[in-house]
């Protein structure tokens, strides 16, 4: 259930800023400054990858992640253990790319809070999809 509150958490903020992203209206409701300017890290050389916004990509791991929180709490033990594996997996993948936004917050000299709250959601699926694969049954695998 953790699972899915946080994967819920994270889609939530990642739809908030791809919607900034693709209506480039810069409310983002954090500093326009120096070290906290939002605006200035989202609208930066790094806010894409290959042309694709980082938030959609944020969306897109999240609904992925939703779909495996769904799988892992409503499928039978052996299916429930394939949906964790994913998720780690996927997490795995997921807090590499946190590494290299928050390189590029340092590149760019300004941290964005709502960057960092995907980046805390997203290390923290990590960690929980580490222990529950970690502590499953080895029965249910």
């Amino acid at each position: 259930m953790a699972g899915l509150v946080l994967t819920l958490l994270g889609l939530a903020d990642s739809i908030y800023l791809g919607y900034e992203h693709a209506t480039a209206n810069a409310t983002l409701a954090c500093g326009g400054h120096g070290a906290v300017d939002c605006a200035k890290v989202t609208t930066s050389s790094y806010a894409t990858v290959a042309g694709i916004p980082v938030a959609y990509l944020g969306v897109a791991f999240f609904v992925v992640a939703l779909g495996l929180a769904v799988v892992a709490l409503a499928g039978s033990p052996q299916l429930a253990a394939l949906a964790e594996n994913g998720r780690l997996a996927a997490s795995g993948i997921g807090v590499a790319m946190v590494a290299y936004l928050i390189w590029a917050e340092v590149q760019i000299g300004s941290l964005c809070l709502w960057c960092t709250g995907v980046h805390l959601v997203t290390l923290a699926l990590f960690v929980l999809s580490l222990f529950v694969v970690v502590l499953r049954d080895p029965s249910d695998a």
